[in-house]
């Protein structure tokens, strides 16, 4: 498995971010903002996150993998990662928001425990609703 890294708060995002970004989201954000970080597996995955240690909680923005690596196990080995992070920094509430039809994470979040706390009608820009998730039980990611 590829090697996961991460950059911090204010930094680039490398090229082969965008371009996936753009494929996936329609959508390219740039710069890490000031409470965001993000894990890297270089050329094949990435996961951005909104980090407020200071109060224990983080957000998943986005996730995305190379349609030739999906399947693969690399989105379940990268979110441990953030997870086991994310823990060991503090964060006791987790989140994320997911589009309804996005069957495939779905299921991803739900076999790393994640659990559905409810709909957001209308969310996304084209009308398609987002369902929100909750991490609950955290210890089970801590690198103890």
């Amino acid at each position: 498995m590829t090697a996961i890294r991460t950059l911090g708060p204010g930094s680039l995002v490398p090229d082969w971010v965008e371009a996936l970004e753009s494929e996936e989201f329609s959508s390219v954000w740039g710069a890490l903002g000031e409470d965001e970080i993000m894990w890297l597996m270089d050329c094949y995955a990435f996961a951005r996150w909104r980090v407020a240690p200071k109060i224990g909680e983080a957000e998943l923005l986005r996730i995305a993998v190379v349609e030739s690596h999906r399947r693969s196990g690399m989105a379940k080995h990268l979110m441990g990662a953030c997870l086991a992070d994310l823990v060991a920094s503090g964060c006791t509430a987790l989140r994320l928001e997911v589009r309804a039809s996005n069957t495939p994470a779905q299921k991803l979040y739900e076999t790393l425990g994640w659990r559905r706390m409810g709909t957001r009608k209308a969310y996304y820009s084209d009308g398609e609703d987002a369902l929100v998730y909750a991490l609950e039980h955290l210890s089970a990611f801590s690198q103890e």
